[in-house]
């Protein structure tokens, strides 16, 4: 008899980070091995504009076969409505097993509903902290690695955290890097930006920004952006960015190239052929790291340590003089040196439904 998985996905990040697992199933599928089944859920809505056509073309996966229909912004309402429409799925679909990827209130919620009906509960990515309570996302985490039986961690440290706070039902797993599953599998399919014909690789700088906490302080965010495009010089900086980031930059000084988001296949290329990236998202710096390009985050910690202690990446927070120094730095090509983490191989999602499948 087969092992029913529930895979929860609470945002576009999710999918890249889940995917190794649903082709994974599917490929064992096809070859004939029955032992797993897997539904994908979103827990937002279909039509959510994030969720661009080609982003699961991209990504070799079919869409989620079930949408939960949460559209609300607020945290606790998502919360609420996720546990409410997640608890009536089960209803009508039972599982033997639910993942839950990363730190989301809809990734809490998930993960409260499974563990009140008694079913097995493995967080995917368990054991990050920023050690910051007044964090929203820092409770999420606490509260899932404390609810799930399967502990499943990236590196070193998270496994260390995991390992101390673990309950007595629950496991600790160190299976590597997922992301890294889904870039090895992508390295040969990236594409050129259409939008970008003329850019020449290991010319330009890439950035990011999503993080609102950071949108919010525009006189500090002017002094970033200008230390920033100054310390770059000639060197461009290309900036893929969402419309509400988009309008929050377009009235600052300094010279940014702003593009619209591009696709999954796309992003990857501009990242990995950069001269640098700049960024305030994790997992675009383990993407640099992976890649050997140096990382810039706009945050004074990180829950990926090993981007850091291992790889490409250097935080400087939102100081405007550390962040010159560090583009200029990246301008000049003397970055410090880096390497691939340990078990950042590829191979954490065959990892994963090896312990999912030999634990009852």
């Amino acid at each position: 008899m087969s092992k029913i998985i529930c895979i929860i996905a609470g945002a576009r990040p999710n999918f890249i980070k889940v995917s190794p697992l649903v082709r994974e199933i599917n490929r064992r599928q096809t070859s004939g091995d029955r032992s797993l089944e897997c539904y994908l859920v979103y827990t937002g809505c279909e039509d959510d504009p994030t969720l661009e056509p080609s982003l699961f073309e991209d990504l070799q996966i079919t869409r989620p076969q079930y949408f939960l229909g949460v559209g609300s912004s607020r945290l606790n309402e998502i919360t609420s409505e996720v546990m409410a429409r997640f608890d009536r799925f089960l209803d009508d679909h039972p599982v033997d097993v639910v993942i839950v990827v990363d730190d989301l209130a809809s990734t809490m919620a998930a993960a409260i509903v499974t563990k009140k009906r008694g079913i097995r509960l493995a967080h995917l990515v368990a054991g990050t902290r920023s050690f910051n309570i007044n964090m929203p996302k820092e409770i999420n985490r606490l509260v899932i690695d404390a609810l799930s039986d399967y502990l499943f961690t990236a590196g070193v440290r998270s496994t260390g955290v995991a390992t101390r706070e673990q309950s007595e039902q629950s496991q600790t797993f160190m299976v590597g890097n997922i992301l890294m599953d889904t870039l090895r599998f992508n390295r040969d399919r990236l594409k050129k930006p259409a939008s970008l014909p003329d850019i020449q690789e290991g010319q330009y700088i890439v950035f990011t920004l999503n993080r609102k906490a950071l949108l919010a302080d525009k006189d500090n965010l002017s002094k970033m952006i200008l230390a920033m495009t100054k310390a770059a010089g000639s060197v461009p900086i290309v900036a893929p960015l969402r419309d509400y980031a988009r309008k929050e930059l377009e009235s600052l000084e300094g010279k940014l190239l702003m593009i619209s988001p591009l696709s999954y296949l796309e992003f990857g290329w501009l990242t990995a052929h950069a001269k640098g990236v700049i960024t305030d998202s994790g997992n675009v710096a383990e993407e640099a790291t992976f890649n050997g390009v140096p990382c810039i985050t706009l945050n004074d910690y990180t829950e990926h340590q090993e981007t850091v202690t291992v790889g490409s990446n250097v935080l400087v927070g939102e100081d405007p003089e550390r962040l010159s120094e560090a583009v200029t730095k990246m301008v000049r090509g003397s970055w410090k040196h880096c390497a691939l983490p340990d078990r950042w191989d590829g191979r954490t999602a065959d990892r994963i439904l090896q312990i999912l499948l030999s634990n009852d």
